[in-house]
């Protein structure tokens, strides 16, 4: 199993990788329609919703705890230098 770089989440089939491609380093949520992964701002801004959406926090509280993850993340080593 991989994790996505970008989100971390869970790539248990091809169906979560970007493309249906194993090979790629990211999943499905982090792909834009052109097969990019998406940029710092667009995959917090997911994960923001994603949390609020599953965990009920505040937009704040929310994107504190996605800005919290996406520091351990491959995908943003150079965002928190």
């Amino acid at each position: 199993m991989k994790n996505c770089i970008a989100c971390g989440m869970p790539m248990n089939n091809s169906a979560d990788f970007a493309m249906n491609d194993e090979t790629k380093t990211y999943c499905v949520h982090c792909i834009r329609s052109d097969g990019v992964m998406k940029s710092f701002d667009e995959v917090k801004e997911g994960m923001t919703y994603f949390i609020i959406q599953t965990q009920g926090l505040s937009s704040e509280a929310a994107e504190s705890v996605a800005l919290s993850a996406m520091k351990n993340l491959p995908a943003w080593k150079n965002y928190f230098t």
